[in-house]
């Protein structure tokens, strides 16, 4: 009987052991210890995250880089910047590779499932045109309804929100072309190997200003947005509830709107050929 019980404890001290080391690491403490805020970026998103490297260093800019600045300051520690395309950003939260990812994301059925998700953050009230199409201004009369894209090569990022509007609302032989970064993007569509490019408004609308062969479509996407969020590991419930506190905090105070019309100065001050 002596012999079982210890046998029995054992078996409970590794379950026990094996229960800890399953259990989930608190990344909250874990930044907190080391000091710095691990974020990831896709930075070819101006005005949300773009880069300048007028200087001969690359600078990392954007509403959403200010946003990442404040949340380390608020954590009280520093911010790290890792940037990548945008489909290895999801990946890199999802698998908790960094501690934050700031990505021009929307909130998707699909994200809520994988990442732990923010309260929205924006800068301006939506007017129902979020999502729409990027085409030569020479063309944008023939671009009315999503109709008038059939048979058409239309453009949008690996992994984005826009990829499932191109395949959802437009006609099924619209021909996909699924892009690593924007400027990719705005390359193929002014040299004529695609006809346009799915881009949310205010991105677009950036690259018009810069562009002037590029013009939005009349036609948009049936798509409104209450805002962008974070997104953090899923299952990272302390670090998520302080990301909230501080993003409700920045939108009380405006913070984000500033941030943001300080960026689309930037962008367009580099007119985005140095992205």
């Amino acid at each position: 009987m002596k012999k079982a019980f210890v046998i029995g404890m054992m078996g409970l001290v590794f379950a026990a052991a094996v229960g800890c080391g399953k259990k989930e690491e608190n990344k909250l403490e874990m930044i907190k210890e080391k000091g710095v805020l691990v974020m990831a970026t896709s930075p070819d998103f101006a005005p949300y995250e773009f880069q300048d490297v007028s200087t001969g260093e690359t600078v990392y800019l954007g509403s959403e880089i200010e946003l990442g600045k404040y949340i380390a300051e608020q954590l009280g520690v520093e911010l790290q910047i890792e940037a990548m395309d945008f489909s290895a950003v999801e990946a890199a939260i999802s698998t908790g590779k960094v501690d934050i990812a700031l990505s021009g994301f929307a909130k998707t059925p699909a994200r809520e499932e994988n990442m732990g998700l923010s309260n929205y953050y924006k800068a301006e009230s939506s007017d129902g045109k979020d999502q729409g199409l990027l085409v030569l201004k020479e063309y944008a009369s023939q671009y009315q309804t999503a109709e008038d894209f059939a048979g058409k090569k239309v453009g949008a990022q690996n992994g984005a929100l826009q990829q499932n509007l191109v395949t959802e609302q437009l006609p099924d032989d619209t021909q996909m072309e699924t892009l690593t970064n924007i400027n990719d993007g705005i390359m193929m569509l002014t040299t004529g190997k695609i006809d346009a490019l799915a881009v949310a408004d205010a991105v677009g609308e950036s690259y018009v200003q810069n562009y002037p062969e590029l013009a939005m479509a009349d036609f948009y996407f049936d798509y409104e947005s209450s805002g962008n969020v974070a997104a953090v590991t899923k299952g990272q419930d302390e670090l998520l509830a302080e990301v909230n506190k501080i993003i409700d905090d920045v939108m009380e105070q405006g913070l984000y709107k500033q941030w943001w019309d300080e960026a689309v100065e930037q962008a367009n001050a580099l007119g985005l050929s140095t992205q």
